[in-house]
């Protein structure tokens, strides 16, 4: 039956071959490819909502839920379980996971990946894990392009392609922000604009968002009427927002990478359960807003009117009835929120950081307006555009991704009439986290290792080219014991200038160069005076077979050589690199990756 399969997928690649060009087939991929991202966003909102509602409905509003303390231990516990059991594989930090395969493995994503990381992350977000759901269903959208590519055969261009159709088709699907979608596989992903990208990108993304729309109503994901129109007199108090966002995100950013650290330090999974669970539970008890996504929190900032609706962000808490509180526990929950997030992953749960970091926005724009108006410090700021521009100006700042955060909030609110200030508390977040942190949250991890494909194409042709590609072999080795007879007859069997000298471990010591013996190499009275140790000389630099490419030129440039070793990482010799060679595979890539 297998064989049967195999042959008709064979027989249907060899007429599409025939019968559909290259590029239409990408168009029907890409469809494809929206239609079953946006049927996995609404399956993951679904089941999140399903089990929240379900734990948490019968809750009394007005005194703490001991629950609490019970649920998001018991969330993470069953997404470890199913990761170590059923998985079998890493499925945290998705984007940072897509991101790596888009610059070291050609756009393949592991077939699992279609599934697991939606499964996961719903056992998590839907008993209190205080992450967001978004990155996990761009992880899924990405593999189903990846895999569908692969199917089909197609080459590996077209599988980061579509790759980027995945992600288009899952933020909007999830968020109905198509325009959002199309963007943020442009900032985030880094995959380069050109005329045959776009409009597969903009098929998954309207297809998707259209899915959605028909399947859950034509309104916005948040409800959202604008009272009061922007006036230009607010102008620097946005700016003065944007520069608290992006500080926010900076706080965000760096406190989510040190704790991070301080679970992978954690050698054993129970250990990590246990300090993330009793971290998350407890902090979830004393502020239920940092139970799940928190959209809840948004939808009430958004719309609320007055203290006493705004008060009610504290019911089911020790807080509850203590309106005078609620600037305390609003700022509070904006520092400890990167504490739940970071113990809801650390401890084996998994999530993405776009939930949070809308999160953290729309309260931090709340609390700038609202601690404003009650200080009277500068003329009234309504506190619901606020809000809604701290959105944009937190995301923006923790992605690194401007147009996304103003896309992303006026799609996600309606919020069209604000295009401007959006527009420019991006801006200023952007601008004031680069100041800090040249790299998004996503990316940096990727960057320190040298293994971030960017838009700067000489970098990404770089980070496309690997060692292996490059190192010749074709070396004959001599050891120091030789004499001058013995090389020589070396040389006579090799077409190279160069001999590595290696001991008998197979550590480099050194290299023989033929133009430095030319000169005595003939006079065989000689061929038993000298030894190789004595002819050989030390070589400019040592390259080893893990340095990313960009590390290898620059070695190059420092040492003005044409040649240089590689080893590993015990001292032991495998090759040399050559410039030639670096410029012939540069070429080759550089043709490849720009072809159009």
């Amino acid at each position: 039956m297998i064989e049967e399969n195999v042959s008709l997928l064979q027989r249907f690649i060899r007429w599409r071959e025939n019968n559909i060009k290259e590029k239409q087939f990408i168009l029907m991929l890409s469809f494809m490819v929206g239609v079953l991202t946006a049927f996995a966003a609404l399956i993951l909102k679904f089941f999140i909502h399903t089990v929240k509602d379900f734990l948490t409905d019968n809750f009394d509003t007005t005194e703490a839920n001991y629950l609490y303390l019970v649920y998001p231990v018991i969330g993470i516990f069953l997404c470890s379980l199913f990761v170590r059991y059923v998985v079998k594989d890493d499925i945290s930090h998705g984007v940072t996971k897509i991101l790596y395969a888009i610059s070291r493995r050609q756009g393949r994503i592991k077939r699992h990946n279609m599934w697991s990381s939606t499964i996961g992350s719903a056992i998590t977000i839907g008993f209190g894990g205080s992450v967001g759901a978004e990155a996990p269903i761009v992880l899924t959208g990405s593999a189903i392009g990846s895999n569908l590519g692969s199917l089909f055969k197609m080459e590996h261009r077209t599988l980061m392609l579509l790759v980027g159709c995945g992600a288009a088709g899952a933020i909007g699907g999830i968020f109905k922000a198509p325009i959002a979608g199309l963007v943020f596989t442009l900032e985030v992903l880094m995959l380069d604009l050109t005329m045959s990208s776009l409009l597969p990108l903009l098929i998954s993304a309207v297809t998707a968002a259209t899915i959605s729309y028909i399947m859950t109503g034509t309104e916005a994901m948040f409800k959202f009427h604008l009272d009061q129109a922007f006036e230009m007199e607010r102008v620097p108090y946005v700016i003065l927002l944007g520069i608290i966002c992006g500080l926010v995100s900076l706080y965000f950013t760096r406190a989510i990478n040190s704790i991070e650290g301080v679970f992978g330090q954690l050698n054993t999974p129970l250990k990590k359960l246990a300090l993330g669970g009793v971290m998350l539970s407890v902090l979830i008890f004393l502020f239920p807003p940092l139970y799940g996504e928190g959209y809840d929190t948004i939808e009430l900032l958004l719309n609320g009117t007055n203290n006493a609706d705004w008060d009610t962000v504290m019911n089911n808490s020790l807080f509850y009835g203590y309106g005078n509180l609620l600037l305390v526990y609003l700022l509070l929950i904006v520092l400890l929120k990167v504490f739940a997030t970071s113990a809801t992953n650390g401890g084996g749960g998994c999530g993405g950081l776009f939930a949070p970091s809308l999160y953290l926005g729309c309260i931090a724009g709340f609390v700038f307006s609202h601690f404003s108006n009650d200080l009277k410090v500068f003329s009234y700021l309504p506190e619901k555009n606020f809000a809604l521009m701290g959105m944009a100006g937190v995301m923006s700042g923790v992605m690194h991704a401007p147009l996304t955060g103003v896309f992303l909030i006026a799609e996600l609110t309606g919020g069209y009439d604000l295009f401007l200030p959006l527009m420019i508390v991006s801006v200023s977040a952007y601008l004031t986290i680069i100041v800090f942190e040249p790299h998004s949250i996503y990316s940096m991890r990727l960057a320190k290792k040298g293994e971030l494909l960017t838009h700067n194409k000489d970098r990404s042709v770089l980070t496309l080219m690997t060692m292996d590609n490059v190192v010749e072999r074709d070396f004959k080795i001599v050891h120091p014991e030789m004499d001058l007879g013995e090389l020589v007859k070396t040389i006579s069997t090799s077409q190279r200038n160069i001999f590595p000298v290696t001991d008998n471990n197979g550590g480099l010591l050194g290299v023989v160069i033929l133009d430095d013996i030319r000169n005595i190499m003939f006079r065989q009275e000689l061929y038993h005076r000298f030894k190789v140790s004595k002819l050989m000389t030390s070589v400019p630099g040592k390259l080893c077979d893990t340095d990313s490419m960009e590390k290898v030129m620059r070695v190059f440039d420092e040492t003005q050589a044409w040649n240089l070793p590689v080893v590993d990482a015990d001292g032991k010799y495998l090759g040399f690199v050559s410039k030639s060679k670096i410029f012939n595979s540069y070429r080759q890539v550089l043709v490849h990756f720009s072809e159009d």
